[in-house]
């Protein structure tokens, strides 16, 4: 079986930063209790082994011991719990990814000037939570642009279009021409989907042209891992999502001649690696 992976599987910028981040801590040994704030990345296997290593993941500010090292999860926290954080005698290390701290900035600014936010991402993602967060003017959240057509714009509302970080660029920007195409409403159009996001995307719908069945490697609670399989199958492309090599579907997968591997932003290469490695033996 020939195997093509894509150059873009695995770690993001943002992952990689947060985890040296944690890293140091860990490796630095002062004897104080290091923990996170919510789970750091979105992968059960990244997680087991920091917990082996005493890591443990705080879900509230009061879980916070006193005089321990908190690292903030990559997907950044909304604003009133990182002034509880502040409040709380630990020692803070802020590894919210970049990109989203530069979202949470511009969406802070556009709150500045009155805009409500239509924020494209899921609801419940704890990067969505943090940016509503600083959408002070209002802010409403969507995942699909029906939900976006049947939203009430009101006369005289300034609003402005965002997204989480690791949504469809290929969607987001189709909202976008329909939105600015309306005269009547006054809205600005936030750039916040990650440039490796849209990479990972494009170079995964390429590669599904080549082969005759894609795998995307990454955790069940990874919302870019979800929609990498999903922009995948969307393209009517046999695709499955798997977290490790255990989960391969290999009877569907004997036979073939040629499979497209990817993986998620927060997806270690090891568990590529092993992925790989059973498609290469089939």
């Amino acid at each position: 079986m020939n195997v093509l992976r894509a150059e873009t599987a695995g770690f993001c910028m943002g992952v990689d930063l947060a985890l040296r981040k944690l890293d140091t801590l860990i490796e630095e040994n002062t004897g104080a209790p290091v923990l996170t704030f919510g789970p750091i990345i979105h992968n059960p296997q990244v997680l087991a082994e920091y917990d082996l290593l005493g890591v443990r993941v705080a879900d509230l500010p009061r879980d916070i011991p006193q005089g321990s090292r908190v690292v903030i999860r990559a997907h950044g926290i909304p604003r009133d719990l990182e002034m509880e954080l502040d409040a709380r005698q630990a020692e803070i290390h802020d590894a919210t990814c970049p990109r989203v701290k530069k979202a949470q900035i511009l969406i802070k600014r556009m709150a500045s000037e009155d805009r409500i936010v239509l924020l494209y991402g899921e609801a419940e993602h704890p990067e969505v939570k943090g940016l509503v967060s600083y959408a002070s003017a209002g802010a409403f959240v969507f995942d699909s642009p029906e939900e976006l057509a049947e939203f009430p714009f009101k006369p005289g509302e300034k609003y402005c279009l965002a997204a989480q970080t690791t949504q469809d660029k290929v969607m987001f920007q189709d909202m976008a021409q329909k939105l600015l195409s309306k005269t009547d409403i006054d809205a600005v159009i936030l750039e916040t989907i990650c440039d490796a996001t849209r990479d990972r995307q494009k170079e995964a719908l390429a590669m599904a042209r080549e082969v005759e069945f894609m795998i995307v490697v990454g955790g069940r609670d990874s919302g870019n891992t979800r929609r990498l399989a999903k922009v995948v199958a969307d393209e009517g492309v046999p695709c499955v999502h798997v977290e490790t090599a255990s989960e391969l579907p290999l009877e569907r997968l004997r036979g073939l001649s040629s499979v497209g591997l990817t993986a998620g932003a927060s997806t270690p290469k090891k568990l590529i690696d092993e992925v790989q490695k059973v498609l290469e033996n089939l």
